[in-house]
């Protein structure tokens, strides 16, 4: 893992930890191995939970318990500290901050908290023509979810659920291999279910866009 200073200058794995409720630590399991973690404020708090080393905490620092941050502080986390009144919540901070180091796969971990809007604004965070050049997706108890503005691979058990859906406007020429229900240049439109609920009937899928923008959502995280 790159210490607290250290500058991402390759391809790398970044995990932002989200705050909110706490995760549960089976989580773990089906982490990638980071090359560097952020945690958003109170995010910082699941670090112990899940067993890894945060290498910079961002945030305003409105919700993160106190002692926990001088503690971090003491450990050497580097720490970026913004005002209350920001037009970025602590989680796009910290997504911002991993793409500044060049990473191009971060992997957000993490939960709403129970509020509905950070939910919704969280999931359509992984969609932003901000982020394109990312490889962003997000973990927690309800699944994994993974925009797709170009290509993407997804690995898992045969029979796990997938479903995708058009965000932010019509997503052209989608393309999947590797599901139940295949397609093949198609059109999806935001609002439709027409891509709810498919199957993997291969252990690799593929999911292509050639304009717009699509989520992948796997509800069932112990599957992939």
């Amino acid at each position: 893992m790159l210490g607290a200073d250290a500058t991402i200058r390759q391809s790398l794995t970044v995990i932002v930890l989200a705050g909110g409720d706490a995760v549960d630590v089976g989580l773990r399991a089906v982490l990638p191995r980071p090359d560097f973690v952020i945690a958003a404020d109170s995010g910082l708090e699941q670090a112990a939970a899940l067993g890894v080393r945060v290498d910079l905490v961002v945030g305003d620092f409105d919700s993160v318990d106190p002692d926990t941050l001088a503690a971090a502080v003491r450990a050497g986390v580097e720490v970026e500290r913004h005002p209350a009144a920001k037009e970025h919540t602590d989680l796009e901070l910290a997504v911002i901050a991993a793409q500044q180091r060049g990473a191009t796969r971060v992997v957000i971990v993490g939960s709403d908290g129970g509020r509905i809007d950070h939910e919704l604004a969280n999931v359509m965070l992984l969609a932003s023509r901000d982020y394109a050049a990312l490889h962003l997706e997000t973990i927690g108890p309800g699944g994994r979810v993974v925009a797709v503005h170009d290509r993407i691979e997804i690995t898992g058990a045969p029979g796990a659920l997938v479903t995708i859906l058009a965000v932010g406007g019509p997503a052209r020429g989608v393309r999947t291999s590797g599901l139940e229900y295949p397609l093949r240049g198609e059109t999806l439109e935001p609002g439709s279910t027409r891509g709810v609920s498919n199957v993997l009937v291969e252990a690799l899928a593929t999911i292509e866009v050639e304009s717009g923008v699509v989520l992948a959502l796997i509800p069932n995280i112990e599957d992939v």
